[in-house]
């Protein structure tokens, strides 16, 4: 027979709460669908990247309306390849869409693939060396149209800082 006090009917209120209680969201993983929506919405909060990206660098689109990015974690694979889509708007260049690959292949005189191993993604976000130094000494794999990205180093820059601007979880890799 159940005991009905003050303080067991406090336990009861308690453990009903917690159990009703939403978890807390963990990090997505870093370079997971998710995590790409949430860069891209970082993106959109980045004048650099809306301003700085808005004329040639924008225009160069190969006819299709956006530029594409295509980022993973070297040691987690090219089969865990996420996207970014860039697109004019409204005088910026605006992240449309940040999840799942969905556009391929890539016209590398155009679109863009990067990668890097966790570590070097974790220094580059950290701002620990900007991309020139990160494509010179070969810490970030990059294909796409390279004289392109060159001239575009202080938002290219930015893009790089985006990646430590976005919680995610470096101790796993995404799912394939």
């Amino acid at each position: 027979m159940p005991i009905d006090t003050p303080a067991t009917r406090a336990l009861a209120l308690a453990l009903t709460l917690a159990a009703s209680a939403p978890l807390a969201r963990a990090e997505p993983t870093l370079m997971a669908p998710d995590w790409a929506g949430a860069a891209c919405a970082q993106w959109n909060r980045t004048p650099t990247l809306l301003d700085g990206l808005a004329g040639e660098w924008m225009r160069n689109d190969g006819g299709k309306g956006f530029k594409v990015i295509h980022l993973y974690r070297s040691d987690c694979g090219e089969a865990t390849r996420v996207e970014l889509r860039i697109g004019a708007r409204d005088g910026q260049a605006r992240c449309l869409y940040g999840g799942k690959v969905e556009t391929a292949p890539l016209n590398a005189a155009v679109d863009y693939t990067m990668h890097a191993t966790t570590a070097r993604w974790g220094e580059m976000g950290k701002g620990d060396y900007g991309p020139m130094r990160a494509m010179m000494f070969g810490r970030l794999e990059f294909v796409g149209p390279k004289l392109e990205a060159m001239g575009v180093m202080v938002p290219f820059e930015a893009f790089l800082l985006l990646v430590g601007k976005v919680p995610g979880d470096l101790a796993a890799c995404p799912a394939r």
